[in-house]
């Protein structure tokens, strides 16, 4: 009770015309930052922390917080319509969101992306509200070890749940990883598969690498069917919105299970990139179409979304109540909260109510004033695919050119953007999945260095991945999900002589 008493109090402060406008502008400006792939939330609200300065840590937070929410929606509308996804954790978003727009079905995917974000953003802050505490104690116990098993078990998913041929996934994976040690060796300093090149220094960046795999390869492939030049059909009816939300209650199952993946995965904190990667991957194994997803099924939209904004809200959680950020945009908000004079922690749901609890309340009234806002722009977001495609192709170039760029503001990004593409092309032409290996770029450095520091800690022990109740059912969970396919069919043989008697 004195929960909900203090988030009233949060609410009587959020409730005014000044922060209601900061919320309304930060989401708008979000949604535009979401929408550029390679700026990202977190370069969004870092490159728009100083102009905060000036302003109450309250007014700040809520317009930094927005803009926040709005690249969450925004990520889903490039990722949707032209196949580039405009925020990491839209590239599970690709998979059946673009076929669907291709099918004509563009309103329903915008819809089904946005009111999913709402829906897991909204059990996300449901959980940070009733559980701050517990939830604070939990993330507190987990180290190298409990970090490993959790991105062992997200690869492990893909191995063994995929539809795809086993072995194709691991080559897909096994050149993710490779091009994910290229650069400086987090643990020892030393230089790794650079061959002299001062612009490998640092890697492949993400970004860069999933921009030129979705993007550019995405336009070679169009070309290469016959080079047409026709806008797709899109339904550009109001009502699509209204039709989108009677069907989506029948994935029910799927979002609670998306919501409960995200909030976990915010608040180990792991990400929302990979909370989208294995709430699509289980989605797919689980669900009765399974064998449909990727060619536009609207569960694979629904399921990938709700984890994300799942993912990306709760991972404020830990930064609030212990002081570590789950995300690189909580990391960022972090350095607004030291710079405002407030210190991140347990002692902050004491000395700063009205400021955690004004924020909370945000967080509520911004995912309705994102989704009200994005919602009803659909007819025009989906109205963008009757361009022929003989004019948004440069278009699109342009931008994935000026995404990649801004970046690190390096031309050799804009390189590397063309060479992942052409490689995106010729995996696509042979049938190799793109998905573990863009999983295993973004996470495989992490990995790595939780790896290696479990390995110093227990002095090259592996028992140390099994020494606790934690780490050792998430690892359990994960050699089950790897080998999912030997032990279906075993139980399979198992069932089969009881059935026959």
């Amino acid at each position: 009770m004195e929960g909900i008493g203090d988030l009233m109090t949060g609410f009587a402060v959020v409730l005014s015309w000044q922060n209601l406008l900061y919320m309304v502008v930060g989401i708008i400006l979000g949604v535009i930052i979401g929408v550029l792939p390679g700026l990202g939330g977190a370069n969004g609200v870092a490159i728009l922390l100083p102009l905060t300065f000036s302003m109450s840590p309250t007014s700040a937070i809520i317009l930094l917080s927005c803009i926040y929410w709005g690249a969450l929606f925004g990520g889903a509308i490039t990722s949707i319509l032209f196949n580039i996804p405009g925020e990491p954790w839209s590239v599970a978003t690709t998979f059946d969101g673009h076929p669907m727009a291709q099918n004509g079905k563009a309103g329903e995917a915008l819809t089904a992306a946005f009111t999913s974000s709402f829906v897991g953003a909204l059990f996300a802050v449901i959980v940070i509200t009733l559980a701050a505490p517990l939830v604070a104690s939990f993330a507190l116990q987990f180290g190298p070890a409990e970090k490993f098993s959790v991105f062992f078990l997200a690869f492990c998913s893909f191995v063994g749940m995929g539809k795809e041929p086993p072995t194709k996934t691991i080559a897909a994976m096994m050149l993710g990883f490779a091009l994910a040690a290229v650069g400086t060796d987090t643990v020892t300093g030393q230089l790794r598969l650079t061959f002299g090149s001062t612009e490998l220094l640092s890697g492949f960046d993400f970004l860069v690498a999933v921009i030129g795999l979705f993007g550019i390869g995405e336009i070679l492939l169009t070309m290469e069917e016959g080079l047409s030049f026709k806008g797709k059909a899109s339904g550009i009816n109001p009502a699509v919105v209204w039709q989108t939300w009677k069907e989506l209650p029948r994935y029910w199952m799927t979002s609670l299970r998306s919501c409960l993946i995200g909030c976990w995965m915010g608040i180990t904190p792991a990400g929302a990139t990979p909370a989208s990667f294995m709430s699509y991957g289980i989605a797919k194994r689980t669900s009765r179409k399974g064998d449909r997803f990727g060619s536009g099924e609207i569960e694979g939209v629904v399921a990938p979304e709700t984890a994300a904004h799942a993912a990306g809200t709760s991972a404020l959680l830990p930064m609030l109540s212990l002081g570590v950020p789950g995300s690189p945009t909580a990391a960022v908000l972090l350095g607004g909260l030291l710079i405002w004079g407030l210190q991140p922690g347990p002692l902050l749901f004491v000395e700063q109510k009205d400021f955690v609890w004004g924020l909370i309340a945000s967080m509520y009234l911004g995912n309705v004033v994102g989704l009200v806002i994005v919602l009803t722009m659909v007819p025009v977001f989906a109205a963008i695919l009757r361009v022929p495609f003989s004019i948004i192709a440069p278009i699109i170039l342009v931008v994935c050119a000026i995404g990649a760029y801004t970046v690190h503001n390096n031309t050799f990004d804009v390189v590397m953007m063309l060479v992942f593409g052409i490689a995106g092309y010729l995996l696509k032409k042979c049938n190799y999945p793109l998905a573990p290996l863009v999983l295993a770029i973004v996470l495989g450095d992490k990995a790595e260095e939780s790896f290696r520091q479990s390995l110093l800690v227990s002095q090259g022990g592996l028992g140390v991945f099994f020494s606790n109740p934690l780490v050792s059912t998430i690892m359990v969970l994960g050699l089950v999900a790897l080998f999912w396919p030997v032990l279906s069919k075993a139980w399979d043989r198992l069932r089969a002589p009881r059935t026959a008697s």
